[in-house]
């Protein structure tokens, strides 16, 4: 089977920008594992953000290091992570596993996102780090195999926009 058969894709973009929803979405789409990388996150990370506190690149480092070990281990048959992968040199480090890592940038206006962390339960990352995150954002370059998505229609919106993009990087 040629390579574009198994997509290898990582879901970015800010803390309540959809990337779980789209993901899980995307990746059952796609026919392909999807992961969480939330829960690939150190114990201390959690323990962090739960409090407000920003990670720094130090804490980052273990979790981008899970995140890359997972796209490594699926090589083979792909799949969907999501990660914030708020800087190029994150994206960077998973674009190094393989050149078929796309990237699915989701993005949309502040207040959207930050109404949408107000709203959701039982998630670790308060809306007062949501400054943080977008301080942080260094967005793809045309350079990055990527593509920018929009999150201000609906989930299944969204999640045709994203399709499309990975779909259209495979031909």
């Amino acid at each position: 089977m040629p390579d574009h058969a198994f997509p290898l894709v990582v879901v970015a973009g800010v803390s309540g920008s959809g990337k779980s929803t789209i993901g899980r979405a995307l990746a059952r789409h796609l026919g392909v594992p999807y992961e969480e990388g939330d829960d690939l996150h150190p114990p201390g990370n959690i323990e962090k953000m739960e409090a407000g506190v920003p990670l720094t690149d130090e804490d980052r480092a273990p979790w981008l290091d899970r995140v890359a070990g997972w796209l490594r281990s699926h090589l083979d048959h792909g799949g969907v992570i999501t990660c914030s992968a708020l800087k190029r040199r994150y994206r960077d480090r998973f674009a190094a596993v393989s050149p078929r890592v796309f990237f699915v940038h989701l993005h949309g206006p502040a207040e959207l996102i930050a109404a949408r962390i107000a709203a959701r339960r039982g998630h670790f990352m308060p809306v007062s780090l949501l400054r943080s995150q977008f301080e942080a954002l260094e967005p793809p370059g045309p350079d990055e195999h990527g593509a920018e998505v929009s999150v201000e229609g609906t989930p299944e919106e969204t999640t045709a926009l994203a399709l499309a993009a990975v779909r259209g990087a495979s031909r």
